[in-house]
């Protein structure tokens, strides 16, 4: 009964210095009464004095930010999950459509969301974060809302909702991450919003980048595409602390060899390829740049050779960080050396057998013409195929116009020298008519 005495008191202090328009004497009587409620561990009426004081009628927005700030340090001390839940919701509520306290809600989202992720709730957790647009949040500090929105990424990939995380991780540019982070921070202008502090618990910018990368990855396996796996590997391996470490950037570097190689011929594949192979540190990893000089020399590769030489290292990456390369990797390595050898056919021949192509091949011929089929699809080489004949013809159609400009370039080198060789002739002859007259 003295509490609620006490409790009474403040109540009509609050009232009095609200009254007054009294901030720091409001603030002071409102975190009192938490303070007492909390010490005395009446959740319940600590939950239902934060909506009251909340609700007051000409309530000043300093005291509800000092309440809500103040209630969120009771959220770790809660006896159960239930009343931390019911802490949380009640604090959701007291804070939601109020500009001055949406960093605080943001991350009362981000325990609640937690708290479910933790019973296997995990769509219900990606509900409630997806509820808060921190990009639009000016006073949140960058590396927060970076990591708030990774944390929706993630959540969307555990329930495999992909087409959201593609549009969740879009509001990330990744040239945010190449910041430098040492350069001071600008004072805030006269009437700018000041950037609050990021929460202790948020990672730096680099370890964020690494985070961001890693959520990428997982998004790009699901539908296998090699080439942007690829540049993920590609951006993690240029993080400091991971070029710094043998231990962690050889793992790397092999993932960016393995799906250099799987990905389909393409101007950037061929870039990064030979950007890779330049690398000092392929040096440490003989093996792998083998594999890469096989795949951008001009010769053809034996499927079975390959494969017996890089077997044990194809199966042995799924002991290594960042794990497997996919379940239709060996399938689509096995594709890439067929259109590798496809393509250095069409440099060396313009004109071949479906019989000869298919023995170089080492396929079918039916196997080697559906192959080179969809390569002419894809728009990778130039081909005509003459099935009644049997012949494959890589030299591209010429139109009309081409062949008259090359006749007519033909004619014009012909003239030339026909007049190069008059002018030749008339010079020999005067040269000898003037030895005569002599």
């Amino acid at each position: 009964m003295e509490g609620d005495g006490k409790l009474e008191a403040l109540l009509n202090v609050e009232k009095q210095m609200r009254q007054t328009g009294d901030v720091a004497g409001t603030r002071k009587a409102a975190t009192d009464i938490l303070e007492l409620c909390f010490e005395a561990r009446g959740w319940k009426t600590l939950n239902e004095q934060i909506v009251l004081l909340s609700k007051r009628r000409g309530q000043l927005k300093q005291v509800v930010q000092a309440m809500v700030q103040q209630a969120m340090q009771y959220i770790d001390q809660t006896p159960d999950v239930d009343t931390k839940i019911e802490l949380i919701k009640t604090l959701n509520n007291v804070s939601a459509g109020k500009i001055y306290v949406e960093i605080e809600r943001a991350r009362l989202v981000k325990k609640l969301a937690k708290i479910k992720e933790e019973q296997g709730l995990i769509a219900e957790a990606a509900d409630l974060m997806q509820e808060v647009a921190v990009e639009t949040f000016g006073a949140m500090a960058k590396t927060e809302k970076i990591a708030f929105i990774l944390e929706q990424v993630r959540l969307c990939l555990d329930r495999k909702d992909y087409v959201r995380a593609q549009i969740l991780s879009r509001k990330i540019n990744p040239r945010v991450f190449e910041a430098d982070p040492s350069k001071e921070k600008k004072k805030p202008k006269e009437g700018e919003n000041v950037v609050e502090e990021p929460a202790a618990d948020i990672p730096s910018l680099l370890e964020l980048k690494q985070i961001y990368y890693q959520l990428m990855i997982r998004y790009y396996s699901h539908s296998n595409d090699y080439l942007e796996i690829c540049r993920c590997y590609k951006s993690i391996y240029e993080i400091p602390s991971v070029k710094e470490d043998s231990a962690q950037w050889i793992p790397v570097l092999r993932k960016i060899c393995w799906y250099l190689v799987l990905s389909p011929h393409d101007p950037m594949q061929s870039s990064l390829h030979n950007s890779t192979l330049e690398d000092k540190n392929l040096s440490e990893i003989p093996h792998f740049r083998l594999l890469l000089k096989q795949l951008i020399t001009m010769e053809v590769i034996q499927w079975i050779a390959l494969w017996n030489t890089f077997k044990d290292e194809f199966e042995n990456e799924k002991n290594m960080p960042g794990g497997t390369l996919g379940d239709e990797a060996a399938d689509d390595l096995k594709l890439r050396v067929i259109e590798h050898n496809i393509l250095v056919i069409s440099k060396y021949y313009s004109r071949i057998t479906l019989k000869r192509l298919a023995d170089l091949l080492c396929l079918s011929i039916q196997d080697a013409e559906k192959h080179l089929s969809e390569m002419v699809v894809t728009k990778a080489l130039v081909a005509k195929i003459d099935r009644p004949m049997g012949i494959v013809c890589f030299q591209p159609a010429k139109d009309s116009n081409d062949i008259l400009n090359s006749w007519a370039s033909n004619l014009e080198k012909l003239l030339d020298l026909v007049e190069k060789s008059c002018h030749q002739i008339h010079k020999e002859t005067m040269v000898h008519k003037a030895a005569l007259k002599a």
